[in-house]
Formats: structure tokens, sequence, C-alpha cells
């Protein structure tokens, strides 16, 4: 289902199950089936005790700990684990660059689920190689979404995935957002349809055939970009916390402008919590809307674009505001 990872709401529900505190205890909703075992990558001292503190709060066993830099040559030899916890916090982007493939390799062989950690600067590498995989993605987390994490992969019948309840929320969530595409293309259509009606107030969008072509300026979507973080001065910003509409603001705008957008530059651009991001994208790659293109310089790094759907969508938009005499929302 692309990006396995547990939604906002199960997240935080585990978090205050085990706390935030210095301290992490076994998670109370475990339920004491046999005990799964972890085996934990990491170099990092903290990022390790971090990671063993982890499994341990949720019931795991840990078993091998291993450094990155032995990896390539010992991990056919360690035995099985039910968990790959990999922490890549101080680790160089060459060496994490071949490690990742291993390691989804054997989780592949192993049907294990693999939880990776990493800072904001590694996510380009990491993404790279796991975004759109089976891998739980966790950038900056805390102790308990950590914990959460392996948890919710241990839920009855989820495999590697969320519980059930998550798995039908991030379905419903992906129809939503194949809504918006859909209706996002018909404004790109010319002449075609009725126009997108706004069901409370019968407004209707002119036919897009009614004048010449209305141009778009990179500035203008800036501007609208802007709009938007403005309004966190003002109101409480978790209002706002679905960003699926920034993000296709800021990659419309580098297409105009003619620039490039890294994975990392578009979770910045969200305005939310990496790994909220990270869902996103793949929510609306799903959805059609977004790809990945590798950057020609450096294959350790892709970039997001939209897609012809995408695109098609965003100036049909654009034209139907104009036309309209609207500003941009």
């Amino acid at each position: 289902m692309g990006l396995a990872i547990a939604t906002r709401r199960s997240y935080d529900a585990a978090c205050r199950s085990v706390g935030q505190g210095d301290r992490l205890t076994g998670f109370e909703g475990f339920d004491g089936r046999a005990m799964r075992r972890v085996m934990i990558v990491a170099d990092d001292a903290i990022a390790r005790d971090d990671a063993v503190d982890a499994a341990r709060a949720a019931g795991a066993a840990v078993g091998d700990i291993i450094g990155f830099a032995g990896l390539a040559a010992a991990l056919d030899d360690l035995p099985h684990a039910d968990v790959l916890l990999v922490e890549a916090a101080g680790v160089a982007p060459e060496l994490l660059d071949r490690a990742l493939p291993l390691l989804a390799q054997r989780a592949a062989r192993d049907r294990a689920q693999l939880v990776v950690g990493f800072p904001l600067d590694a996510m380009d590498v990491v993404t790279l190689h796991l975004l759109g995989g089976p891998a739980t993605l966790l950038c900056e987390a805390r102790a308990g979404e950590r914990v959460a994490a392996i948890v919710l992969g241990a839920a009855p019948g989820s495999g590697v995935q969320a519980a059930e309840r998550d798995t039908e929320r991030l379905r419903r969530l992906r129809s939503d957002v194949a809504r918006i595409a859909e209706a996002l293309l018909r404004l790109s259509r010319d002449g075609e349809g009725d126009g997108v009606r706004d069901r409370s107030s019968g407004f209707t969008v002119p036919p897009a055939d009614d004048a010449g072509p209305v141009e778009v300026s990179a500035a203008t979507v800036r501007g609208a970009i802007r709009a938007r973080r403005m309004r966190d001065q003002f109101l409480a910003g978790d209002l706002f916390a679905d960003p699926a509409w920034d993000m296709l603001l800021d990659l419309f705008a580098a297409r105009l402008e003619g620039s490039s957008v890294s994975v990392s530059s578009l979770c910045i651009a969200a305005a939310v919590p990496p790994t909220t991001a990270l869902r996103w994208i793949t929510t609306l790659s799903d959805a059609g809307l977004l790809m990945r293109r590798e950057d020609p310089n450096d294959r350790r790094r892709a970039f997001m674009v939209l897609t012809a759907r995408g695109m098609a969508g965003m100036r049909g938009y654009a034209r139907a505001v104009a036309k309209a005499g609207l500003g941009w929302a």
C-alpha cells in the first residue's frame, strides 16, 4: 500500500501509552503472543540506546546489534529477525547508500518489518531507496514513535502494515486525493463538462473556452504559498495540518521557475512533521499527481515533480481561478 507508516492518530495513541519521558516501560497493549526478535543497525551510541529502549518497550526481544561498517559482510550470517530497526544518525551518505538496499533485501527475505529512523539531512538518501515501499520511515522521530511503529507493525493480521482501522483510513485518504485529482483534471479540459460546482453555493466555474489563454506566473503561486503560511500567525497551525495543496503549489511554482525540488525540500515546504510529509508524498504519488525523477548529477538524490496529470490539473485550476476573478486558495 505504498509507504507503510501508521496514521498520526495511531502514533499519538501509542505514544501516550508509552509516554515521552526518559524512561520507557513495556507497551500495555502488547498482547503477550510470542515475543518478536529485533535486529538493531546503528552507529551512533545514543541512537543505538534509543533503539534498544524502544524495542524493549514494545515488548520485543533485542537480538543482534550491528554497525553499518560491518553490515555487508555479516548480514547474511545473522539469524532471523522479525524487525529490522535501523538508526541512520551519524552515518555517512555513501555508507547509507550501500547499506539500505541490503537491508531492504534482508527484510523482504525474512518477511520482516523494516523500521528506519533518520535525521533530516539523510532524507534524500533514505527516500531514494525506501520511499513508496513497505518500510516504515521515521524522520526526527520521538521515542514513542519508534515504539508505536514496532507495536503497530505487530497488529493482528497487519504484517508490516498499520492496524486494520488505519489501513481503512489511509484507503479513504487516497480516495479523497484521487477525487481531488479528478477535479483538477476536469478543470484542465477545455470546453468539456459543465465545470466544477461548489455544492454549498451553486457557483459554477466559467467554461474554459470563453476567453483567451490565461498565463500564470511563479510569483503568483509563491504569493499564494506565503499567504497560506501567514494563517499560522493568527490561528493554530494544526488546523491546517494536511499539506497536499501546499506540496502541489510548491511543485507547480518550481515547474514554472524551471527549478528542481528534492524530497527533503518538498517536506520542508509542506510545513508539517517530516514523517507526515513523507506519507503525503506517497499518497499524492499513488493518486498519479507526483512522481520521482533521478538527479542526473547525484545518484543518491531524487527530485519530486508533478506528473503530466498533476501539471494539467494545476494549470486548469490557475485558468479557472483567473477567469472567475478569484484569488488563489
